[in-house]
């Protein structure tokens, strides 16, 4: 509905339904961390007093929780009795959104990206005041994790067959000693998926948050492709004396406070007839008011956490989350790419994927 044909009634029921919502996230933050959902999932149903006990948490707060999820219709009352009785049990569906690490469906992690802007808001509004930004160093490990969790089954299980579905690229990966460049891996998930699916191919992963290539190092370790996969903390517009024959940028220009710089950096590393892929937000192609709820959902990210970070390193385009496909061929152009694609890979989460030729 258009803002101007709302009641006010209309925007304050709104309003409430938000404010709902933002107590679950905040509940589900609380559960995650505490372990209480694995618990659950993994123990069995459970009182008060047995989730504080083998969560080694508190049973006031513990009995709290379980009582506001059931509430909120995210666990079930097993057993009803005296409330340190009561005995909750989490449903195969929410245990699967919480704590299945595998599963396109696990969107707990979410929940710690929102958690980690909490301390940061009186710096993001001196920010809105009187410039700068929020670093992403300055969100912490909460961020983090948010972001390398809920990306890692979309990487692991259908990475691969996306690319493979796209001939050209596939083509180019399959190769013989394929030289690949993943900017702004993070904490390597996509590294490592991609090094998986083209056992022939060498991946070098680079980003500028030490601790997220810290994570990546000990994944690539723990998943047994140290061996072709290596990273390197540094700022991609000055990547090492190499040549790669493909490179990708998953889910990050959007936060680079110099894309073409980069990309500019990219394009020159790549040997002839090389190719760079960009997975980013799936958005709309140009700005409308009452937006669905992907392009509601990416404004968000942008306000508190993604344009803050861009513009936390001046100086900066200031992208933010909300990148239009004619923003990224723009950067290309820039960049000295001279071809821009919208591959056909559909149905992969929040993401459209570009190539830059």
């Amino acid at each position: 509905m258009n803002a101007s044909q709302q009641t006010a009634d209309e925007v304050a029921e709104r309003l409430f339904g938000s404010l709902l919502g933002t107590v679950e996230v905040v509940s589900i933050f609380i559960g995650d961390r505490l372990g209480w959902y694995r618990s659950l999932a993994d123990e069995g149903p459970a009182s008060a007093v047995e989730l504080a006990e083998r969560t080694g948490t508190q049973v006031r707060y513990a009995r709290e929780w379980l009582e506001q999820q059931a509430v909120s219709g995210l666990l079930v009352v097993e057993a009803d009795g005296e409330p340190d009785e009561r005995r909750f049990a989490i449903p195969e569906s929410t245990a699967e959104v919480m704590t299945d690490t595998s599963s396109l469906a696990y969107l707990a992690p979410i929940s710690r990206m929102f958690a980690a802007v909490g301390p940061a808001l009186p710096q993001l509004l001196e920010a809105y005041r009187n410039g700068g930004g929020v670093s992403w160093d300055r969100l912490g490990d909460d961020a983090r994790q948010s972001q390398a969790d809920a990306n890692r089954p979309w990487y692991e299980k259908q990475l691969g067959p996306a690319l493979a579905s796209v001939p050209e690229v596939h083509d180019a990966l399959s190769a013989k000693g394929c030289r690949i460049l993943d900017v702004g891996c993070g904490a390597g998930w996509s590294s490592i998926a991609m090094a998986r699916a083209y056992p022939e191919a060498t991946v070098l992963g680079i980003d500028i948050d030490q601790p997220s290539v810290d994570m990546a190092v000990a994944n690539a370790r723990e998943a047994g492709v140290e061996d072709r996969v290596r990273f390197l903390c540094q700022d991609a517009a000055t990547l090492p004396d190499a040549t790669v024959d493909v490179a990708f940028a998953f889910e990050c220009v959007h936060d680079m406070p110099r894309p073409v710089e980069v990309l500019s950096a990219v394009r020159k590393a790549l040997a002839p007839g090389g190719s760079m892929v960009v997975m980013d937000e799936a958005v709309a192609d140009s700005f409308a008011p009452d937006g669905d709820e992907l392009e509601r959902i990416m404004y968000g990210f942008s306000l508190l956490v993604c344009l803050p970070d861009g513009l936390s390193s001046p100086p900066s385009v200031g992208t933010g989350t909300v990148m239009r496909p004619s923003t990224l061929k723009g950067y290309g152009e820039a960049a000295g790419f001279s071809g821009f694609e919208v591959l056909p890979i559909e149905g992969f989460g929040f993401w459209r994927f570009y190539r830059l030729t």
